[in-house]
């Protein structure tokens, strides 16, 4: 049975299809349902599950691993877990929660986070959120040594990339704060000729960094040992994490493709003030961006999830009735 019982720890089951961003936002949530509810997490990964399109539309689950606790929550993310969500969609007492935008109509399920960027109206069963879902925590107290941290994506369908624009901004930058220490990173979608280019940088005060050579919570360190951050505007993930964690940070400057809605949603973040422009960078490398809050939308969604299903009070309204399945 599923625990729908105040004193017992809510199970919750992740969906993923193991793409970091996706798995990124799951992470990012779970984690606050388990700190801020007990739940307990179990991860499935889609690549050891195969959903025909039939037991998706019939809510018909597949043969899932039987020491799974059964579940009060299921959370997708990524459009390869769609089929795997619809499939567990009418299991005894679980409610099905997706993330971003779905490819089926959001009716099928009991409830969806979706960024603002995709245009999408917040109803009774649906959550806005602003930017992406991430793991990092606003930190309590930024430090006062003064390094950079530089994050560099790649082309996307967003901004026009150019290698050379980057470039001059990276050398402008660290021209300008010769006292600074400074960590880039580059992303598997960086052009290997801009990677070159920018290890040519490497030097006792800045280091160069390759996904390679980083490990799964590299980055919540690094920004926890940053003053300042500055983000390519093509990953809205990177933006996001970024600013959810409360060190003043910088857009790159790239021109936008026009009705790009990520490009659409990045600008709000500058204008809630949660990132500067490029024009802006003599104030974050003072710290004086004006940012008033943290976007920590990990934490407002759970409390969204924690006040519709997993408080006590509600999980004894939607207890069944004595009889029912």
């Amino acid at each position: 049975m599923a625990t729908n019982n105040p004193s017992v720890t809510p199970v919750i089951w992740l969906l993923t299809d193991n793409k970091p961003g996706h798995r990124n936002q799951l992470k990012g949530l779970g984690n606050r349902l388990r700190v801020k509810a007990g739940a307990s997490l179990f991860w499935i990964s889609t690549q050891d599950t195969k959903v025909p399109l039939w037991r998706a539309l019939l809510a018909i689950p597949p043969s899932l691993d039987p020491s799974l606790p059964q579940p009060d929550l299921v959370i997708a993310a990524g459009s390869g877990t769609h089929r795997l969500l619809l499939s567990l969609r009418r299991r005894r007492n679980a409610k099905t929660l997706v993330i971003m935008k779905p490819s089926f109509p959001r009716q099928w399920v009991d409830g969806a986070i979706i960024p603002a960027h995709d245009g999408v109206a917040q109803d009774q069963k649906t959550l806005i959120t602003e930017g992406a879902i991430n793991t990092v925590t606003p930190l309590a107290r930024v430090t006062d040594k003064p390094e950079a941290l530089l994050l560099l994506g790649g082309p996307s369908a967003h901004f026009d990339w150019d290698d050379d624009v980057i470039l001059g901004q990276v050398a402008h930058l660290i021209g300008e704060y010769p006292e600074w220490r400074w960590t880039i990173t580059s992303s598997r979608r960086t052009p290997e000729a801009l990677v070159t280019k920018i290890d040519e940088f490497s030097s006792a005060k800045i280091s160069v960094v390759t996904p390679e050579q980083t490990h799964e919570n590299w980055l919540n360190h690094q920004i926890a040992a940053s003053r300042a951050i500055w983000v390519t505007p093509d990953s809205m993930s990177m933006v996001c994490e970024a600013a959810t964690s409360g060190v003043p940070t910088g857009l790159f400057q790239l021109p936008e493709h026009s009705g790009s809605r990520v490009a659409n949603g990045i600008l709000e973040l500058v204008k809630a003030g949660y990132v500067a422009r490029w024009s802006d960078h003599a104030a974050v490398m003072v710290g004086k961006t004006g940012q008033k809050k943290a976007l920590w939308e990990a934490d407002r969604a759970a409390d969204w999830v924690i006040q519709r299903w997993l408080a006590p009070d509600t999980q004894k309204r939607s207890k069944p009735k004595r009889g029912s399945s």
